[in-house]
């Protein structure tokens, strides 16, 4: 038998215990947003996203510290939106990225052509796999280049850069919508 020993750092570098590191980002998170609402505001918008991430980062919750987070309250599967969710709000129910995805996926193809649907397909099943980070704006290049081997092949199918960032953006507001968890 083996176990797996998990070290937080304080703002201040010093070591505390997971317990701590709960307790501290809850007490943080209420300076990041003001309640559920915002939080899905924020997490739905790469860009925004990103900047939370940021923030949380600076006051001393780095995104390593929020995924080992995330393995310790059994949200694995879940998305790091749900581990946040989840420390503001104590009854707060974690689902699935699969289940975010198959609750959200109809509202999102309901707007979407054939070619566009088949590479949200691609994007959605990449964040099922990996998680959030695949929904970042600068993972986006790859994601094109996977699905379409170029960024030119990708234009040909799915239109000019604009369009298939805006594609790309304007989806991930869908995936977390109140009503899907």
């Amino acid at each position: 038998m083996h176990m797996i020993s998990t070290s937080f750092w304080s703002a201040d570098g010093k070591p505390i215990s997971a317990e701590e590191f709960l307790n501290n980002l809850f007490g943080e998170l209420p300076k990041l947003f003001k309640d559920e609402e915002e939080l899905r505001t924020l997490w739905s918008k790469p860009m925004t996203r990103k900047i939370l991430l940021e923030k949380l980062e600076e006051a001393g919750y780095p995104k390593s510290d929020l995924l080992t987070l995330q393995k310790l309250v059994d949200l694995e599967k879940s998305d790091l939106y749900d581990v946040l969710e989840y420390v503001f709000n104590g009854d707060y129910v974690a689902i699935t990225r699969e289940a975010r995805v198959k609750a959200a996926q109809a509202t999102i193809f309901a707007l979407l052509n054939d070619k566009q649907r088949e590479f949200i397909s691609f994007v959605l099943s990449k964040y099922i796999e990996i998680g959030v980070e695949e929904l970042d704006q600068e993972q986006l290049p790859i994601l094109l280049n996977n699905k379409y081997q170029s960024l030119e092949d990708a234009k040909e199918i799915l239109g000019d850069v604009a369009n298939i960032s805006k594609l790309f953006i304007e989806f991930q507001k869908f995936l977390y919508q109140e009503n899907v968890a």
